[in-house]
């Protein structure tokens, strides 16, 4: 593991000296005087414990303790205040700020080394604690993402289409959500609840498995019957999604079943298949509308050409292609750049893209040798 970093942070040289020589056999001493020179310390390299003044000129130890805070080095560094001063008020209130321990002068050489051994050995454990779950999530988000892609890319490929259509949806998905939190305070949302936001989009044409193909994959406009028929896409992959009753509690499954019953939903009230409007739909179907719209556009199709992005951004904004929620429509042009640049990184597809492909391919294959 190597040995570990301790950062003593005191604007006493006697109390840093004190210090040091309890700890210095054991852990590499970095010391500062001063509140603003050991938060730059913390940015330039690796701590795994400070030990910090409470009173000392300029910044002090609770102004220390709230930045730390700010940024989120509170989570990665634990610390230990030392000083004289044993009011229960400052006790609780470093507490309340995030120090995991309070040690007072004059200090007990025993006590002290013992805290600091026992505080770094917790944080070390709780970090691989956090690394192993972390990994875990990851592990089962990866699987999922894949079983998703190889679903939804049958059904693109099902309907004619790239493949790409899906991770552009994606990739909008996510520059729209992060966006729409970033602008708004109303609209919180974690990275988690982002991620699977994004990963349900994955899901928003599902319904299309059960449409005939000769309408599903005609080349010319809808006859109103067939209009009427295709619209039921959406009805019939909710439908699909709330037949999953051992899985009704995930959130995942959750926001793909909204993203798929009403992501032809319109702001103004005149979308489907429930003539929902405003507030009344749900962001994530919101957002995947939008992102359905815009990639429909940029894309070539049997019936039309691939508008530029500048073009299908003026159709979008001017109203020609629906009503959208107008807080989504400011942060589609606030990411105007982004978007394009995004969509461009991601033309070609990638490995993972290519796997998804393969099995979807497979899958195909096998379906139409038992139907012969």
């Amino acid at each position: 593991m190597g040995t570990k970093t301790i950062l003593i942070v005191d604007d006493s040289e006697m109390n840093r000296a004190i210090l040091n020589e309890m700890l210095r056999e054991k852990f590499e001493l970095i010391e500062t005087d001063d509140g603003l020179k050991a938060l730059d310390i913390l940015q330039e390299q690796r701590v795994d414990l400070m030990m910090l003044d409470l009173v000392m000129p300029g910044m002090d130890g609770m102004e220390v303790l709230m930045d730390m805070r700010r940024t989120g080095k509170i989570s990665d560094v634990p610390v230990i205040m030392i000083s004289a001063e044993t009011s229960p008020k400052h006790i609780s209130r470093a507490y309340d700020l995030g120090a995991v321990d309070y040690i007072t002068r004059p200090f007990d050489m025993a006590v002290v080394q013992k805290r600091v051994e026992n505080t770094i050995l917790l944080y070390s454990k709780q970090k691989a604690l956090e690394e192993m779950v972390e990994q875990q999530i990851y592990e089962k988000e990866k699987s999922n993402n894949l079983m998703i892609s190889i679903l939804s890319h049958i059904v693109e490929f099902r309907n004619g289409e790239s493949g790409l259509h899906v991770l552009h949806i994606n990739l909008l998905t996510e520059i729209l959500l992060r966006a729409m939190v970033i602008k708004y305070d109303k609209y919180s949302l974690t990275e988690q609840q982002i991620s699977m936001i994004s990963m349900a989009s994955s899901l928003h044409d599902i319904g299309k498995i059960a449409i005939p193909e000769e309408i599903l994959n005609k080349p010319g406009r809808f006859t109103p019957e067939e209009y009427e028929i295709m619209k039921k896409h959406s009805m019939l992959g909710a439908s699909m999604l709330e037949g999953l009753e051992a899985y009704k509690d995930e959130p995942l499954l959750k926001y793909a079943y909204e993203i798929t019953r009403w992501h032809h939903e319109r702001h103004d009230g005149r979308g489907y298949p429930d003539g929902l409007k405003g507030d009344d739909i749900p962001l994530s179907a919101q957002i995947v509308s939008l992102a359905d719209v815009y990639d429909a556009l940029t894309s070539e199709r049997v019936y039309k050409p691939a508008y530029s992005h500048e073009k299908a951004m003026e159709m979008i904004i001017n109203g020609e292609c629906g009503v959208f929620n107008p807080e989504l429509l400011e942060c589609l042009k606030g990411s105007s750049i982004e978007i394009q640049r995004a969509l461009e990184e991601n033309s070609i597809a990638d490995t993972t893209e290519g796997r998804v492909r393969g099995v979807a391919d497979e899958v195909l294959s096998k379906a139409s040798e038992e139907q012969l």
